[in-house]
């Protein structure tokens, strides 16, 4: 059992995580990849749990635009979110992670529906729970929902995972002067409207004190590296 400065992580993830490169869709050997990492960090000792988005499959702001309504559209994007949910448990499961989906719009058929005492248990029996379907409700965004879960299980860390190593001043895709924080108080991301996460997630952590850590995923040991504290990406503290 390694020493783990963060026992209990939320690791949120970008439908896009689970796409092939430059398109839509849902590529199998990328889910086998985040499912190699989760397990690196499953057999450290931590708790796990996950939230994914649907970006990969469906964006509302696309139908939005065409003149679909929000919630319908959002609705969609749950949808998305649990199809990806559970090829990323299929992933797991077969290198032997035990792992329950838990959807906040009930499906039985398919995954649990979202009970939090029953997804403590299920951490607590060493399980992996990937909760899908976002909030359960529209106008959210799934990075609210990984907060709002993150704080529900008592979560000592909630990393999110990108394609970028940390948060920069600016963007450093277009700005290469951009400078990257190591560590940023919530207070300051919202003031200099840093693209991290919507306003509502980053208040939800703020006001729960809750510590964010942003890191590339694809970055060799990036998980393993965030549960023992060593440096990596940039720590969103309150």
């Amino acid at each position: 059992m390694t020493d783990l400065k963060y026992q209990r992580i939320l690791l949120k993830l970008s439908g896009e995580a689970l796409s092939p490169k430059e398109e839509n869709g849902i590529d199998p050997q990328s889910a086998n990849k985040i499912a190699q990492q989760v397990k690196e960090v499953f057999d450290m000792g931590a708790d796990l749990a996950i939230v994914i988005g649907g970006g990969n499959i469906w964006r509302g702001k696309i139908g939005i635009e065409v003149g679909m309504d929000q919630a319908t559209a959002d609705y969609m994007g749950m949808l998305a979110t649990v199809m990806n949910s559970l090829v990323l448990m299929d992933a797991l499961e077969h290198i032997g992670v035990t792992t329950r989906v838990q959807t906040a719009i009930e499906m039985r058929s398919i995954a649990e529906p979202y009970i939090r005492r029953r997804a403590i248990r299920h951490i607590e029996k060493k399980r992996v729970v990937i909760f899908a379907g976002g909030t359960g409700n529209p106008y959210f965004t799934t990075d609210t929902a990984a907060a709002l879960r993150a704080v529900e299980i008592n979560a000592n860390l909630l990393i999110k995972a990108t394609k970028v190593d940390g948060i920069y001043d600016s963007d450093p895709k277009i700005n290469p002067n951009a400078v990257k924080f190591d560590t940023i108080r919530y207070i300051d991301v919202l003031s200099r409207q840093l693209q991290v996460m919507d306003a509502t997630a980053i208040s939800l952590c703020m006001e729960n004190k809750m510590p964010l850590l942003v890191l590339n995923l694809w970055e060799e040991g990036a998980l393993s590296k965030a549960v023992r504290g060593e440096p990596i990406g940039t720590l969103v503290t309150p």
